[in-house]
């Protein structure tokens, strides 16, 4: 095979800093999917596929796949999204789409074809950044979307979900159509390489991870009632404070969280009536908790119910709970997660495995197909912004291990 997995990993770099050139600026990258900039990262993905010879197409949800034709129709898929938050950094799912692409390119310029069938996919729309659903093409390729959830919704600008994704060639109601597209591929294994987004791998001083499942989560908005009152007359042990409430409880999330090598985090927070002079009568407050294991999710949930009832007795006011959303934890596949273990140990020497507390595509895809994920140490545990950051000759180590992955399950 005339391949040198070093260049292509270099290449992999080489390719992020070009596509950060024309989709990023001095505020971070601007790849927010269904936008004008978007459009260009999937043209030019589409252009380096087919040029390494691979046939390009989109999915009912807009999802890019490029396939080059194996020995057989038994198929692997690798790949990640192209897409981005607002201002954000320069390898979140774009590291995962090109080392996708990548695999495919190794063996394009072989000297004979792969024993499986290779297609690199760039998922439509992961961050959900405009209309606010994560993972919108993959759930759509898993068949989880619920697009009569989304029809009528805005963005920032009032323009409609619906109208949005039709400037793009996406029809809303056929979004689902991707399940069973993407059941003719005959994808036997999907692979994933993603930044940590977190500072685990570095304050570990390790590069790269097996990744062997996502967390589950539990999202609940809370609202604490009491009283407002005027800040000067009400001595402070007759106040029915809702803010303080919320404060003790959150304080007891964190608690709950180190108890069970887990986390629990309040990312909101809106007081009623907000003014310096009133004791608050109305504080709502967001708790979102996750970890990998199912039963610890339940008595996490269960215990931070009790925290929270706990403090409203404290301060004599009322609680009330109401869920967001819940996804089960998602554990990948066994036989995949040993060979990524193998890779990774055969370029570290160490076989090092971790769980993924955000969601990824891949949560959506394991739906579908065996499923594993490797992980990128992430500088300062950045991402979502542009000083998101990875050394390059740590994510050419990356790019090696998951090329080496992809080596396992082609030939197996």
């Amino acid at each position: 095979m005339n391949y040198n997995v070093n260049d292509g990993a270099k290449r992999v770099v080489e390719d992020l800093k070009e596509l950060a050139g024309f989709t990023a600026d001095e505020n971070g990258a601007h790849r927010v999917a269904w936008t004008p900039v978007w459009q260009k990262t999937r043209d030019w993905f589409k252009n380096k596929a087919e040029a390494a010879g691979a046939e390009v197409f989109t999915d009912a949800a807009g999802n890019q796949w490029a396939k080059f034709e194996g020995e057989t129709d038994e198929a692997i898929a690798a790949g990640s999204h192209l897409d981005c938050v607002p201002n954000g950094g320069p390898l979140d799912g774009a590291l995962g789409a090109i080392a996708g692409l990548e695999v495919l390119r190794r063996y394009a310029e072989g000297d004979s074809k792969p024993k499986k069938t290779i297609y690199a996919v760039n998922w439509a729309d992961e961050e959900g950044a405009r209309f606010g659903y994560s993972c919108l093409g993959s759930s759509a390729a898993s068949g989880s979307l619920n697009v009569n959830e989304l029809m009528g919704k805005t963005d920032v600008n009032g323009v409609k979900f619906e109208d949005a994704l039709r400037e793009y060639n996406v029809e809303p109601l056929e979004m689902l159509n991707a399940k069973e597209q993407m059941k003719e591929y005959n994808l036997k294994s999907y692979l994933e390489l993603h930044i940590e987004q977190g500072p685990v791998l570095e304050k570990a001083n390790k590069v790269v991870s097996c990744v062997y499942g996502a967390a589950g989560v539990e999202r609940h908005n809370i609202e604490f009632t009491g009283q407002a009152s005027h800040a000067g007359s009400f001595p402070t042990r007759m106040r029915q404070d809702a803010f303080l409430a919320a404060a003790q409880a959150s304080l007891a999330f964190k608690e709950i969280a180190l108890k069970y090598a887990a986390v629990c985090t309040v990312g909101q927070i809106k007081v009623e009536p907000c003014v310096v002079t009133i004791v608050p009568g109305k504080c709502v407050i967001s708790l979102d908790q996750r970890t990998i294991d199912s039963d610890d999710l339940q008595k996490m949930l269960e215990e931070a119910k009790q925290a929270a009832h706990k403090a409203a007795s404290d301060q004599g006011v009322s609680v009330k709970w109401s869920k967001i959303c819940t996804f089960p934890p998602q554990l990948f596949d066994d036989h995949l997660i040993k060979l990524c273990k193998e890779a990774v140990e055969e370029e570290t020497g160490e076989p090092t495995t971790m769980y993924s507390g955000p969601l990824h595509d891949a949560v959506e895809v394991a739906k579908q197909v065996p499923t594993v994920m490797m992980f990128a140490m992430s500088e300062k545990g950045l991402s979502h912004t542009k000083e998101e950051y990875t050394p390059d000759e740590k994510i050419e180590a990356a790019v090696r291990a998951f090329l080496n992955l992809a080596d396992k399950v082609i030939n197996e």
